[in-house]
């Protein structure tokens, strides 16, 4: 009883310094402060859009289906965040994450372990001069524990940066949901803007095929040459040639679309004839400061520098002894029937320290490693945020310009428009040859291919705009 009694005050003596001991390790690792970033103002190309850029709400926190209406894109956006590969796989990695801070933290848990063996034989009873009783029974039971005190935050910071990995994949998985709700988006409008030059050739198809009958009939009553039909003909197979190249695209573009919503290659429904229309006027896009709070790719560079600064404690913990402290306790006898007879108990407990004195420095190198890589972190995700600036701006001058562009244009055809119908009617007098009607409609041709991509940049713009400023994960 008394040397029980003694066994148990060293205990607590032990319990008590390892408290003090990992109360002062905290000094080991330097605490985490995020770092200072200048945020501007307010984004660059917000006074020549039209946006609110004074309100504190912001398209970004929008759900993406109150910013992509149609209710075709909805579908195909919806069918993509359920069975989307990538997707999947985000998943996946933030379940490993989960299991790995599981592992990493059981270190810092004492390990108990139960076994026992038990032999039996049947030998003869005289061996060499030697009686042996027979059958010959030996068994034990045992208990042993093993545990390795965490004074110096070794095994504490070392799940303190898998958890900060785990928080980071956490958003590293919102980012590829952001990622994905953007190329469905961005992929039907350049579907539909295909389907838009696919309608313009074929209108445009008629018309030439119907001018190259004409001026055939035209030419054999020889009213006109030769080389007027060869003209009319080439407009009609410039035409022509077009066709099979855009619907190559358009079936293409289909199978990008598939991979996206995780099926086979196929057709995908695209009639919506609201796809490819103007961003909405007076987009709100939130202070500055709110981008580093919402934009995920932000937020899982600093997760992932937290995770660094916690493993420089970890490398820190490394010069400190390490203390290590088992023990077992068990029964066992020479017969199966008194295996539990306390009398043949048997207890140890066994106690280790050892500190690192030579290593060739190693451990040096690991503590200067650490800390290298935590000033790496701090750079990319002060970079992670100019871009992040950077992506917003790009977003808000481009829905300025290419508005001014796609009206521009619309004017260039309808310019383009008027001149083909006047030189068609100046052909038809006999005013002027069939050269200018080659021009005129040839140049109305490009500019309506070029209306309709013009339409789909100015459309990709709020895309750009709400992925920008972290929209479409939440």
């Amino acid at each position: 009883m008394k040397d029980s009694l003694i066994c148990f005050k060293r205990m607590c003596e032990v319990v008590l310094g390892g408290a003090v001991l990992i109360a002062l390790a905290g000094c080991l690792g330097p605490k985490y402060k995020r770092p200072v970033y200048p945020a501007p103002p307010a984004f660059r190309g917000a006074d020549d859009a039209a946006i609110i850029s004074d309100a504190k709400d912001s398209l970004g926190d929008q759900q993406w289906s109150e910013v992509f209406r149609e209710p075709e894109l909805q579908t195909l956006i919806r069918t993509a965040l359920a069975n989307n590969y990538d997707i999947r796989i985000a998943a996946q990695r933030v379940l490993e994450q989960q299991a790995q801070v599981q592992v990493t933290r059981a270190q810092q848990l004492p390990q108990l372990s139960v076994g026992g063996t038990g032999i039996g034989a049947a030998l003869p009873s005289n061996v060499g001069g030697t009686s042996i009783a027979s059958p010959l029974a030996v068994g034990s039971f045992n208990l042993s524990a093993a545990w390795t005190p965490d004074f110096w935050g070794l095994y504490r910071k070392q799940t303190e940066a898998a958890r900060a990995q785990l928080l980071a994949q956490t958003w590293a998985q919102r980012a590829v949901r952001l990622t994905l709700v953007q190329q469905v988006a961005t992929t039907y409008i350049q579907l539909r803007t295909l389907d838009r030059q696919l309608e313009i050739t074929k209108q445009t198809l008629k018309v030439r095929q119907d001018s190259v009958e004409l001026t055939g009939r035209l030419e054999r009553g020889g009213s006109i040459p030769l080389s007027d039909l060869r003209q009319a003909e080439q407009l009609l197979y410039t035409a022509t040639s077009q066709l099979p190249q855009l619907e190559q695209q358009v079936q293409q573009q289909e199978n990008a679309l598939s991979l996206l919503l995780g099926a086979n290659p196929g057709p995908i429904a695209h009639t919506d004839p609201k796809a490819v229309t103007p961003p909405p006027q007076d987009l709100p896009v939130g202070l500055t400061s709110q981008l580093l709070e919402r934009r995920p790719d932000i937020r899982q560079a600093e997760q992932t520098l937290i995770a660094a600064n916690a493993q420089i404690a970890v490398a820190r913990a490394q010069f400190f002894p390490q203390l290590s402290i088992s023990g077992s306790g068990g029964v066992g006898g020479d017969q199966f029937s008194n295996i539990f007879d306390p009398s043949g108990k048997t207890i140890y407990g066994i106690g280790s320290l050892a500190q690192p004195i030579f290593q060739g420095g190693k451990l040096r190198g690991q503590l200067k490693l650490s800390r290298e890589t935590e000033k790496e972190m701090v750079i990319n995700y002060q970079k992670t945020i100019a871009g992040a600036f950077r992506d917003v701006s790009n977003a808000l001058i481009a829905l300025n310009k290419q508005r001014a562009y796609r009206e521009q244009q619309e004017k260039l055809v309808g310019a383009a428009e008027d001149a083909t119908r006047l030189a068609r009617l100046r052909y038809k007098g006999g005013a002027t040859s069939y050269l200018e009607v080659l021009t005129t409609d040839s140049n109305l041709f490009t500019a309506q291919l070029t209306l309709a991509t013009a339409q789909q940049g100015e459309a990709l713009t709020l895309v750009q705009l709400y992925g920008s400023l972290g929209g479409g994960w939440q």
